[in-house]
């Protein structure tokens, strides 16, 4: 792609926008009230906005590698603490999606330098689950397979900390756990059983009051 090409394409953009209503940047600059938390993958071809079919404004975005809640990564922590805190968000989404490139690298055993810590929290998530995915034969199932169990673990490191604790028990917050399917375009909802799984490990992680009959 040549590079000047953003700029005309922005261009472009701001002129459609102002067509269709001319004060739509001056209301744009009043500030934001999202009712989301997408926490996704950094992935070119996952576009938070565009497979939700929202608009701007609507969702507050973070992503990474994986779609990663590690809960020394400051900057994740941050951007969760102030979206339930300050923006006082509704949901709370952790999106992967099938063919995932950190997935991926995380089941092969390979040295990947500065990667290897990152990948390193996805291995264990392998390591969890690893006798329910040593049972799957086809590989490409089986890789799938962990990108759903990773959003799963993602969702749990999430209902750990302390802020979202409190925001289900005060006001009824939710988790969920979606997998978008590139090659199909679907965005599917894993209904995860957060009760089932939390139940033997609850007084563990109760920091604010974890009530695991709201989830």
């Amino acid at each position: 792609m040549d590079i000047t090409t953003v700029f005309k394409n922005n261009e472009d953009w701001i002129a459609g926008k102002l067509e269709k209503n001319p004060d739509y940047f001056k209301n744009l600059a009043k500030g934001q009230n999202p009712d989301i938390l997408y926490i996704g993958c950094s992935d070119s071809r996952v576009s938070a906005e565009d497979l939700m079919g929202v608009k701007p404004g609507d969702v507050f975005v973070h992503r990474n590698i994986a779609n990663m809640v590690i809960s020394i990564d400051l900057n994740m922590m941050s951007v969760l603490t102030y979206a339930v805190e300050n923006l006082s968000v509704d949901h709370v989404v952790i999106c992967g999606h099938y063919y995932c490139g950190g997935v991926k690298a995380a089941m092969d055993a390979a040295d990947l330098g500065i990667l290897n810590p990152w990948l390193r929290n996805i291995r264990d998530v392998y390591r969890l689950h690893r006798k329910e995915l040593n049972g799957i034969e086809d590989e490409s199932s089986k890789y799938n397979r962990l990108v759903e169990l990773n959003v799963q673990e993602q969702c749990v490191n999430v209902l750990k900390t302390a802020v979202v604790q409190k925001a289900i028990r005060n006001r009824g917050m939710k988790i969920h756990g979606w997998v978008f399917d590139v090659s199909t375009g679907k965005l599917i909802d894993l209904k995860i059983d957060f009760k089932n799984i939390l139940k033997e490990i609850t007084e563990i992680y109760d920091l604010g009051g974890m009530n695991i009959d709201s989830l």
